[in-house]
């Protein structure tokens, strides 16, 4: 499609509404983050609301549709830096977030990932073959709904996404705020002296992410949940058992100080193989792309200018300079280690960020943003800003509470790697997606740009927010906190636990060393099972191991509920001629009724965080809303209330159009 200058494109209502967009998801994202280790992609959902919001107004176009999901994307996207962040709590150096470094940390690393891609556009866009799947995917939408029907489309999409978020936030208000509904259900036992344990979760946005997800990763989190509970579990509890043993306390034990720390070793290796895996093609496609790149500098006068960029980017270089120095200066060091640290804090940041910026990009376009192994871009970052802070200052850090800064710092420099890494992951897509139907490359930058900044601001606050209320593993901001309720962070956990090892040597290593035994195994196994077109992924595996059951499990329903509910459409259809048509539709109102299921939870678990905040800043109660009634049976009433949200799930996707 070509650009017409007769249509709306970069809008103030369509910033607005972007904006918007930008904070209700970031907020979903980064719940959904901390508590499981996933993030959902915000575009389709941007659009479909898009579409149904701008059709009132008779002068909306398909452009300014692509600006709205275009600014909504950064996200799900910035979001990521939940991966690395609570690390800094896990390691003991944060107690309570600063906000102003945390939204510097999110700013500065995103706008980063923005100015390095824009060179790109042009070789890795315009003029590559590289797939972006998802770029193409919310481009397809856009045309398909620009045809003819983009109010009547919008609206059932909208539609989809409401009734999601409604019953998801009303299920998440009775367990989480008034505490009348079980939020799982557990069970444990001892036999020959092995503790098992087993434990159902009734969370619908994780049943959402399932869906999301699909059945090779619900496969993939099954048989690393098994090995966790069936496996690892029972076995390492034989060696502790007393005859005082109490199954529930001894297998969660034995889980949270060993087991854990398999899947530890099974994400890293996992993480490094995926990225292994992509490194030749990757520079393969980067040396060809250089290769037949014009010898002109300038990538298109459609982006924003070399000036425009450069001035960006050294703001961009002050701000992040000013944010080290202030995080350094909190260690009381001498003036020369004070500059040391900030200035080479800031100059890893934004090499690193440099290079993984174009293999992120790159990777995208490959296999797409959900696949692009940005855990393991997180993973080299942390054993690298580990490595040269320990060959800088190792001197200093044989002190125990400097050797505490270390970690942090090493952790601070990561977290603004991966906002980087992040969002050039997905804005290349964002520019494939404008490439194909039309827009205007320096107007989606600068969108990108406000959606940074909108992501950042709503980040902070609803990370401070949620940590308050709820705690990370192994991170509580007070005492007698329920520790079932903390939110995993399971990527953080592995940054904490990587750099630790790193300064302290004082971890398990044999845990974390049979984990990445056990990786291998799986990795082997999910090459074999390529040769007869299946798959095991083994980064799944490893989180199916690190998380509790409570979590696996939902998510494990989702991708079994979408597979067999895809199945039966496709029988129903398979002698339709509009068969590929009503399959895609079908499935599309799915995945925005998961959406919806994962928006409503997630902004319902931010409120109440809220709540509960506001209520101890006043000295009241951590469960502000709890009702107080003895409900008998309460987890059998959130078990029907979670079976009929799947049945009516399974309704809405099989409904006749």
């Amino acid at each position: 499609m070509q650009a017409s200058k007769n249509l709306r494109e970069l809008t103030f209502r369509g910033l607005v509404l972007g904006s918007i967009l930008t904070l209700i998801f970031t907020a979903s994202n980064v719940y959904l983050g901390l508590k499981v280790g996933l993030t959902f992609s915000s575009s389709i959902p941007a659009v479909v609301i898009s579409m149904a919001v701008l059709s009132f107004f008779k002068n909306s176009s398909i452009l300014e549709n692509n600006m709205v999901q275009t600014e909504a994307s950064a996200a799900g996207t910035l979001s990521a830096v939940i991966f690395v962040i609570p690390g800094l709590f896990m390691c003991g150096y944060w107690s309570e977030f600063p906000l102003w470094q945390t939204f510097m940390i999110c700013l500065c690393g995103g706008v980063l990932g923005v100015l390095f891609t824009i060179p790109l556009r042009r070789v890795m866009v315009v003029e590559s073959k590289l797939a972006y799947p998802e770029g193409r995917a919310a481009a397809e939408i856009l045309k398909v709904a620009n045809k003819d029907q983009s109010d009547k489309k919008g609206k059932e999409g909208v539609k989809e996404i409401a009734f999601g978020a409604l019953i998801a936030s009303v299920m998440s208000l009775f367990s989480s705020g008034f505490k009348v509904l079980a939020g799982e259900s557990s069970l444990a036992f001892i036999w020959n002296k092995m503790a098992f344990g087993f434990s159902m979760g009734y969370s619908l946005a994780l049943l959402g992410a399932g869906y999301l997800v699909g059945l090779v990763g619900a496969v993939a989190l099954f048989v690393g949940m098994f090995l966790a509970w069936g496996v690892f579990t029972p076995y390492l509890s034989s060696f502790e058992f007393t005859s005082t043993s109490e199954a529930v306390s001894l297998a969660g034990s034995v889980w949270k100080d060993k087991v854990r720390l398999i899947g530890t070793g099974t994400i890293a290796i996992a993480a490094l193989w995926t990225l292994f895996e992509l490194l030749k093609p990757v520079i393969e496609g980067m040396k060809d792309l250089v290769k037949h790149a014009k010898l002109a500098p300038e990538t298109s006068k459609q982006d924003l200018s070399i000036k425009s960029i450069m001035i960006l980017f050294i703001i961009t270089l002050i701000g992040l300079f000013a944010t080290f120095y202030s995080f350094v200066s909190e260690a009381n060091l001498s003036l020369s280690y004070l500059l040391l640290f900030s200035v080479g804090g800031t100059i890893l940041a934004v090499l690193i960020g440099f290079f993984v910026a174009a293999a992120c990009g790159y990777m995208a376009g490959l296999v797409g943003s959900s696949s692009s192994p940005i855990s393991g871009i997180g993973l080299i970052a942390i054993i690298i800003s580990s490595l040269m802070i320990l060959l800088v200052g190792v001197e200093i850090f044989k002190d125990e509470l400097l050797s505490k800064f270390a970690i942090a710092l090493a952790i601070f420099i990561t977290s603004v790697i991966l906002a980087t890494a992040a969002i050039s992951n997905d804005n290349l897509q964002d520019l494939k997606t404008g490439h194909l139907v039309g827009a205007t490359p320096w107007k989606q930058q600068v969108s990108l740009l406000i959606g940074c900044i909108f992501g950042s601001l709503a980040i902070t606050p609803v990370l401070n927010l949620l940590y308050q209320a709820y705690g990370f593993v192994g991170a509580m901001p007070r005492e007698n906190m329920d520790a079932s309720a903390a939110l995993a962070a399971p990527q953080a956990n592995l940054m904490n636990t990587i750099a630790q090892g790193i300064f302290h040597q004082n971890i398990e290593w044999k845990y974390i060393i049979f984990g990445v035994c056990v990786g291998i195994v799986i990795i082997i196994t999910d090459k074999l099972l390529k040769r007869s077109g299946k798959m095991l992924p083994p980064l799944a595996v490893g989180i199916g191991i690190y998380l509790p059951p409570a979590v696996n499990i939902p998510l494990v329903i989702g991708g079994v509920l979408k597979y067999l509910v895809m199945k039966k459409l496709a029988k129903k259809y398979s002698n339709n001629s509009h068969k590929d048509e009503k399959l895609a539709k079908s499935e599309q109102r799915g995945t925005l009724f998961a959406s919806g299921l994962i928006v409503g939870e997630s902004l319902c678990g931010v409120i109440i965080a809220g709540i509960t905040a506001f209520s101890l800043s006043r000295g009241g109660s951590e469960s502000p809303l709890e009702l107080g009634l003895s409900i008998h049976n309460n987890e059998l009433f959130a078990l029907i209330f979670f079976i009929s949200v799947v049945l009516f799930f399974t309704k809405r996707i099989l409904r006749k159009d």
